[in-house]
C-alpha cells in the first residue's frame, strides 16, 4: 500500500465470525448465476466454426461443459466490446446455438481503450472526459496489446456509470459475462513499473489523488461498472463478473482467478493456496487455470490439475494462446477417461456449489476452507496446506506431487468415510489414502446432508451416516433460477433410528417433517435407499 489512509480493524472470534464481520464491512459475496458454477473452457477460437467443434468434441466425448471463454484474439483490432466480424460474423446467433445445448459465451474485456480518433469508446470517452489525466491536465497515455492506450478513470461515478452501459454491445452481441483482464491496469511503458505512472490523477469518488491510491482498487472499481452496467441491462439475471484484481470488496461482484499462474507442480499447489487465501480474504469465488496458462502439462500433471479444479468454485480449463490445445483428449486416452470421471462428478455436485454459494451471501463463508476452520486451535491442522474443506460435508485432498499413488491425509475431529471405497477414518490424526490416477482422495463427514443431482437429473440428498450413537445434518439452497428471488434455506438432520437405519428429517418452524427430496444414505455395510 503506497498511499490514502491506512484503516485497520481488528475481529476477534472463530474464523466464522472473522468472515461474518468483514462481509459486513467490505460486502456481502454475490451469487454467481448457476451456470456459472460449472465446467468453463476458455481459448483463443479462430472463428465460429472453431468455437462449436470445440464444443461438439466436448459433447460427443460425454465431457460436461457449462461455459466456452473467448480470450484474447476474438475482437476486431481488439477494440473494446467490438468482435472481429470475419471470424465471427453473426455473435448473437452463435451464442443461442449454444445456448440452446446448454453452453454459454462469456467475453474477455480490458480496460485499455485505443487512443485512435475515430475507434467509438475512444472517443465517446474523450466526450465523457473519462480518461485518466496527470497533474497538467493531459490524458495518460500507456501500451497496451491494443497498441496506444487510454485508461478510464473508475474511481468515478459518472466514468463508471458510462463504462457500464457500453456492456450493451456485449450483451446484444449474446454474451451472458464477462473476464476482465489486464486491469490493474497493465501498462507496458517504461514507467518504471507496469502500470499507470505514479503521479497519474484520479477522481476516487471527489477527493482527488494520485494512482499512489487508486491502483488498488482501480480492478475493484472497473468490476463495480461492470455489474451495475448488467444489472441495469439485464435486471432478471444476476450478473457475471469476474476479475484478474481486485481489492477488498470484490466479491460484492463477482470474483477472481490465478491470472497467469506458474506452470509445473508448483503451479498446482500454487493454485490450492490462492483459493483458499482468497477465501479467507472474503473472496469465495475463485480459481485458477487449469493446466497453467503456459501450457506443456504432462498429462499426468494436467489430469492432477483438473481434479483439484473440479473442486473449486471457479473450474475453469484454458489453452493460453501460446500454449495450443489443452483440451481433455490431447492428453491421450486414459487422461480423457479419467477426466470425464471428474467432469461427470463436478456436474453432479452443482446443487451443493450452489448452496454453498448462497450461504456465502449470507455468512460470508468462502467454500473452500481451510482444515483448522473448526478448529483453529490445532497446531497440525494449521500447518496442513495440501488439502481443505469444501463446505461443511466434504474434505478434499488432492495429488500435488508427480508419481503419488497414495497420499497422507490430515484429519480433524470425527468419523469420515472415503467417497470412493467407503472405508472409515477416525480423526484428530492422519492416516494414508489411496490416490490412484483416477481420482484424488475426498472423504466425507460422518452425519453429513449434501445436495448432489440424482441419476434423473433432480435434487437428491446425500446422506453419510452419523457416527454411532452420534448426529448429523447439512442445509440445501435450491437456486430460484438465476434472478434475485430469495430462495429458501431447507434444514436437515439425519439420525440413527430404532433398528439400523438412518433417519433423515427437514426441520422447519411448523416442526420436523418429511424430506423434500429422494434420500440416498451412504456409509452403511450397504447403500440404502428411502
Amino acid at each position: 500500500m503506497d498511499g490514502g489512509p491506512l484503516r485497520c480493524w481488528v475481529v476477534v472470534g472463530t474464523p466464522a465470525r472473522v468472515l461474518l464481520v468483514w462481509a459486513s464491512l467490505t460486502g456481502a459475496p454475490a451469487v454467481p448465476p448457476a451456470w456459472a458454477l460449472g465446467h468453463h473452457h476458455a481459448r483463443s477460437f479462430g472463428d465460429e466454426q472453431e468455437v462449436r467443434r470445440v464444443v461438439a468434441d466436448y459433447q460427443e466425448r460425454g465431457l460436461p461443459l457449462d461455459v466456452v471463454h473467448l480470450g484474447v484474439g476474438p475482437s476486431d483490432d481488439r477494440q473494446v466490446f467490438a468482435v472481429d466480424q470475419e471470424r465471427f460474423p453473426k455473435p448473437a446467433g452463435l451464442a443461442e446455438e449454444l445456448r440452446q445445448g446448454g453452453v454459454r459465451l462469456v467475453s474477455v474485456v480490458e480496460p485499455a481503450v485505443r487512443a485512435v480518433p475515430g475507434d467509438a469508446v475512444h472517443d465517446g470517452g474523450v466526450a465523457e472526459d473519462a480518461f485518466v489525466r496527470d497533474a497538467s491536465g493531459r490524458i495518460v497515455e500507456g501500451v497496451a496489446r491494443t497498441g496506444d492506450a487510454v485508461y478510464p478513470d473508475f474511481t468515478h461515478a459518472r466514468v463508471r456509470r458510462w463504462w457500464g452501459g457500453l456492456y450493451a454491445e456485449g450483451v446484444a452481441q449474446g454474451f451472458s459475462g464477462f473476464w476482465h483482464d489486464m486491469n490493474e491496469p497493465t501498462s507496458f511503458t517504461a514507467f518504471g513499473e507496469p502500470t499507470l505512472p505514479r503521479s497519474a490523477r484520479h477522481a476516487l469518488e471527489g477527493r482527488g489523488g494520485d494512482h499512489r491510491e487508486a491502483h488498488n482498487v482501480y480492478g475493484l472499481c472497473m468490476a463495480q461498472a461492470a455489474y451495475e452496467g448488467l444489472r441495469e441491462l439485464l435486471p432478471e439475471e444476476r450478473p457475471f463478473v469476474f476479475s484478474r484484481s481486485g481489492w477488498a470488496g470484490l466479491q460484492r461482484y463477482g470474483g477472481t482467478w490465478s491470472g497467469d499462474v506458474a506452470g509445473g507442480w508448483p503451479g498446482l499447489r500454487a493454485s490450492l493456496s490462492l483459493v483458499l487465501g482468497l477465501g479467507l480474504c472474503g473472496v469465495p469465488y475463485s480459481g485458477p487455470d487449469v493446466g497453467g496458462s503456459d501450457g506443456g502439462s504432462s498429462p499426468e500433471l494436467y489430469l492432477r490439475w483438473l481434479q483439484l479444479g473440479s473442486y473449486l468454485p471457479l473450474f475453469r480449463t484454458r489453452a493460453a494462446p501460446r500454449a495450443g490445445r489443452a483440451e481433455p483428449w490431447e492428453f491421450g486416452p486414459e487422461v480423457l477417461e479419467h477426466a470425464r470421471a471428474a467432469l461427470v462428478e463436478r456436474r453432479r455436485l452443482l446443487p451443493y456449489f450452489v448452496t454453498l454459494a448462497h450461504l456465502a451471501r449470507r455468512t460470508g463463508a468462502p467454500h473452500v476452507r481451510p482444515l483448522w476452520w473448526g478448529a483453529p486451535e490445532d497446531r497440525a491442522l494449521r500447518d496442513c496446506e495440501d488439502a481443505f474443506l469444501l463446505g461443511d460435508c466434504l474434505l478434499v485432498a488432492p495429488v500435488l506431487d508427480p508419481g503419488a499413488g497414495r497420499r497422507a491425509v490430515r484429519l480433524p475431529r470425527g468419523l469420515w468415510y472415503d467417497t470412493a471405497t467407503g472405508e472409515r477414518y477416525t480423526g484428530p490424526g492422519q492416516v494414508l489414502v489411496d490416490a490412484p490416477l483416477g481420482r484424488i482422495p475426498v472423504l466425507a463427514r460422518a452425519g453429513a446432508v449434501m445436495p448432489v443431482c440424482g441419476e434423473d437429473g433432480g435434487l437428491e440428498l446425500e446422506v453419510w451416516a452419523p457416527a454411532p450413537g452420534g448426529t448429523g445434518g447439512g442445509l440445501v439452497v435450491r437456486d430460484a433460477g438465476d434472478g434475485w428471488n430469495e430462495p429458501e434455506i431447507e434444514r436437515y438432520v439425519a439420525r440413527w433410528g430404532v433398528g439400523r437405519e438412518v433417519v433423515v428429517e427437514r426441520e422447519g418452524e411448523d416442526g420436523v417433517r418429511e424430506p423434500s427430496h429422494p434420500v440416498r444414505v451412504r456409509g452403511l455395510d450397504r447403500s440404502a435407499q428411502m
